[in-house]
């Protein structure tokens, strides 16, 4: 079986599902080819897993002091290039086509009337699950963005609906946490604002990761250039994450246990939905500014939420193989029996 994969890469959370899914499809014996979009593909890292990987220009959101901005997004949209790209990447050969909300792949798939699987948590949406901040722009973006002809939507709670938990690496946290070490990933963000809040907690050990050069004055935060394995054992070490609302890292951190406080960015539902859910879980705290007071109330807040998830990428990579029979709430049901949720 050959598959052809396509990925969104604006943010990391897409490449770090298809990491585990990589691994999952080639230990089933499927044959897969990716392709990337959404950022330079210089700006890629850490990509040795996908052997030779394609790229595209794609589509991306254009973001801004925390805020997506919708009028830049169509500014800086190349559709020439885009439909281009879409026409001349060709898919006769492959048995299946994937798409972790990924454009060119999934439109390229769909012109050519090939059967598209999406993959990720963008298709959990099209079911009864927690929301807020959307309107029609926001929704028809979601539906069209990436067309699929099936989606395995992911989230953290099933929510009675069907869908599968997170597709996550399965490890574990360190055993000597380090109560201290906080790990901050808000790429979205201007550094200089991040600073300028955690300058006012030097008891506490901030190491933030940015796609963004700059330099801390203060001893106790620490600037890291963006790489996958500093940052998985800072993950481990840390008693907890400052982030934007998106879904992988968190999910990763609620496998490990660590206490989360979310900024959502503005204007994406996606994110604003993802923060209402960790609320309404209670799984993590949130805030809609960076907020010193909020960031110091979470700071000393010990309690936190440790969740065992199942396998879900290889259970996807086998029913892939199977030939993709009918999701029956029966199967999803047995996958969401192998989720433990503990309370620290």
């Amino acid at each position: 079986m050959k598959i052809f994969y396509g990925v969104q890469g604006t943010g990391n959370g897409h490449i770090t599902r298809a990491r585990v899914m990589a691994k999952a499809l080639s230990k089933a014996g499927i044959e897969v080819d990716f392709l990337f979009s959404g950022r330079p593909k210089d700006k890629y890292f850490d990509m040795e897993v996908f052997n030779g990987y394609q790229h595209r220009e794609g589509l991306t959101f254009n973001t801004e002091n925390g805020h997506v901005s919708y009028f830049k997004t169509v500014l800086q949209a190349k559709p020439i290039v885009f439909t281009r790209d879409v026409k001349n990447l060709e898919l006769d050969g492959y048995d299946l086509v994937i798409s972790d909300f990924e454009p060119v792949t999934a439109w390229a798939g769909k012109m050519q009337e090939k059967t598209v699987l999406g993959i990720g948590h963008q298709y959990a949406f099209q079911y009864d699950i927690p929301r807020s901040g959307t309107d029609p722009l926001a929704e028809m973006v979601m539906k069209n963005f990436a067309p699929v002809s099936q989606g395995i939507g992911l989230h953290w709670h099933h929510f009675n609906q069907p869908v599968l938990p997170p597709i996550i690496e399965i490890s574990e946290a360190d055993e000597v946490m380090d109560e201290s070490c906080v790990l901050v990933y808000l790429p979205f963000e201007n550094p200089k604002n991040i600073i300028r809040c955690l300058s006012a907690f030097p008891d506490y050990q901030f190491h933030v990761y940015s796609p963004i050069e700059f330099t801390s004055e203060y001893q106790h935060i620490f600037y890291h250039p963006l790489s996958r394995d500093k940052f998985q054992r800072d993950l481990k070490k840390c008693t907890g994450i400052i982030s934007n609302a998106g879904f992988e890292l968190a999910s990763e951190s609620l496998q490990l246990g660590k206490k989360i406080l979310a900024k959502p960015l503005h204007a994406q539902m996606e994110q604003i939905s993802n923060a209402a859910a960790l609320e309404q879980l209670n799984y993590g705290k949130t805030m809609n500014e960076l907020d010193e007071a909020v960031i110091e109330e979470w700071l000393h807040d010990n309690s936190r939420v440790r969740i065992t998830y199942p396998d879900v990428a290889g259970v996807i990579a086998d029913w892939i193989k199977q030939g993709m029979p009918e999701l029956k709430q029966d199967f999803v049901n047995e996958v969401w029996s192998g989720v433990e949720v503990i309370r620290q």
